[in-house]
């Protein structure tokens, strides 16, 4: 069975981040409120967990997941080598509807999924999912919608997809903008747009100093 916690009310918000902190630390999936769109979540060091995630949206492991972090200095310990040009994306749009995709530590003992050595790191700016993270930790979240599904607006839409295999459902309300992150790689020495979303490509390229088309790849006219 899943529980679903009002989060506009103290004392069902104070009850549902208590049983999702124990959900997720238990390797159970919980759904949350993003800035975006909501959420399904696990432990990111929690394999099993990544597996039980990826079995309920129907989905491959040449999907990976993305991580979800609840503070700017996480990402330290995550990346192999913070470039400056991260950093400053970072100091600009974090929290908020901006994704990165970096090289990940050859260290950590996570499995996400088939990411040939790389990330995607977010700070979501919503302060459920920013209390979240900061008790739990580092968590992986993919879009709370069976794949191939639209993406959940509200936790009744995720649940009307996922029901029972997620223990906790944190109700936020209805997202607010619904609009999926920006993604940007920079795994390469030139930064790319991979899909364009909440932060414009205009703003990304006045941060980085560079054009859109170069950003895009797109032929200038």
């Amino acid at each position: 069975m899943s529980t679903v916690y009002d989060c506009a009310d103290p004392d069902s918000r104070a009850a549902g981040l208590t049983a999702a902190t124990s959900a997720l630390k238990s390797g159970r999936l919980v759904v949350l409120p993003t800035d975006t769109l909501y959420g399904l979540a696990v432990d990111a060091f929690d394999s099993s967990a990544v597996g039980s995630l990826l079995a309920a949206k129907r989905r491959g492991r040449d999907m990976p997941v993305p991580v979800l972090v609840g503070s700017w200095h996480t990402i330290d310990g995550l990346v192999f080598s913070v470039r400056p040009q991260a950093r400053e994306l970072i100091r600009a749009f974090w929290p908020g509807g901006l994704s990165l995709v970096v090289q990940q530590a050859p260290s950590l003992a996570w499995d996400l999924g088939d990411t040939r050595g790389t990330v995607m790191l977010r700070m979501p700016l919503h302060p459920v999912a920013l209390e979240l993270l900061r008790e739990v930790g580092p968590l992986a979240v993919s879009s709370a919608n069976v794949s191939g599904q639209p993406p959940a607006k509200t936790a009744a839409e995720a649940r009307d997809q996922l029901g029972d295999q997620v223990g906790v459902y944190l109700d936020g309300g209805r997202s607010d903008h619904a609009v999926a992150s920006t993604i940007v790689d920079l795994t390469a020495d030139q930064p790319r747009i991979l899909r364009e979303g909440a932060v414009p490509v205009a703003d990304i390229a006045e941060v980085l100093g560079m054009s859109q088309e170069a950003l895009t790849g797109a032929v200038p006219r």
